[in-house]
């Protein structure tokens, strides 16, 4: 039997899957991210427990395609990881370390969202379409572009970062980034939060929340849930996130010319409610060519980078 790997590592857990040659999962797992040391265990801890699945099923590093790698930070088309906080890492070539960890066992590594977004093109939603767009709505705001089948790399490995497209000139708070009026700073899950709090610190009141909110800790989730139910505070966030949103990703396809965006992250359960205010924005703001885009909510969830990876190698 011949399999791959796709492996996506992340601040607090390693996921692995491993996969035979048509890319169906035979068995995936986790592994806690050891950053001690400046991360330094990490990929020896993933190393390990790849040799133990092979062996689990009696297999040989011959019979192991390869192991595609999604990491959190820019990647180099070469394998070079340009530093990665959240790992403690600096600037190395993972490509060649895990390749020489693994007794040369051919390895690929890419931007966990580009990885993500390739899982999501070929095994999700995105699934027939040639020309994709993914960005996921968490934490922060990811994305990853495929452009006929490929991964949109970029010089440095930071093609995709949707999530710092300036869409608010008048912004006065800094991003994460260190930049003002990131689309972040609005259609991230605490962008959502950081919104509402804005609203209500300016007099506006939001009966749903104030029913559902204790000393302010309110989610995103109840947002949405309160724009459902048509709270005028979290219709007016809903509405701006839409509005920010759809305009990013106008600009986006006004330089990609995608025929499919999937939108994923933990802001994407608001379903079908969320997938309807970034379209009308979009076709708002959109160039006239390339505004037949098809939206689709990501399928894949967490294992989204996992198939990108066992698909990249």
């Amino acid at each position: 039997m011949l399999v791959r790997f796709g492996v996506d590592v992340g601040g607090t857990t390693i996921k692995i899957g491993m996969f035979n040659n048509q890319c169906e999962l035979i068995e995936k797992c986790e592994i806690n991210t050891d950053k001690t040391n400046n991360g330094a265990n990490i990929l020896t801890d993933l190393c390990k427990k790849i040799n133990e699945l092979l062996d689990k099923y009696n297999l040989t590093k011959n019979e192991c395609l390869g192991v595609g790698i999604g990491l959190p930070g820019p990647v180099t088309a070469d394998g070079y990881i340009l530093g990665c906080v959240n790992l403690g890492w600096g600037t190395f070539n993972v490509k060649e370390t895990v390749s020489k960890m693994l007794e040369y066992v051919p390895v690929a590594a890419f931007n966990d969202a580009n990885m993500a977004a390739l899982g999501e093109q070929k095994h999700g939603s995105g699934k027939g379409y040639e020309n994709v767009v993914l960005v996921t709505l968490g934490t922060g705001v990811g994305g990853g572009i495929i452009s006929e089948g490929k991964i949109i790399n970029g010089a440095n490995g930071a093609a995709g970062e949707i999530g710092h497209i300036p869409v608010n000139p008048n912004e006065t708070e800094k991003c994460n980034c260190g930049k003002k009026g990131c689309l972040e700073q609005y259609a991230s899950a605490s962008g959502v939060v950081r919104m509402t709090k804005k609203y209500i610190s300016q007099g506006r009141k939001s009966s749903y929340l104030s029913a559902v909110m204790h000393d302010e800790n309110f989610t995103a989730k109840d947002v949405f849930d309160g724009a459902k139910k048509g709270d005028d505070v979290c219709l007016l966030v809903a509405e701006a996130l839409g509005n920010y949103l759809g305009m990013a990703l106008a600009a986006v396809a006004s330089v990609t010319n995608p025929d499919c965006i999937v939108i994923g992250g933990g802001v994407s359960n608001a379903g079908q409610f969320l997938i309807n205010l970034v379209e009308k924005y979009f076709k708002e703001y959109a160039f006239l060519p390339c505004r037949n885009v098809a939206f689709k909510l990501a399928e894949l969830g967490n294992d989204a980078g996992i198939y990108g990876g066992a698909s990249n190698v």
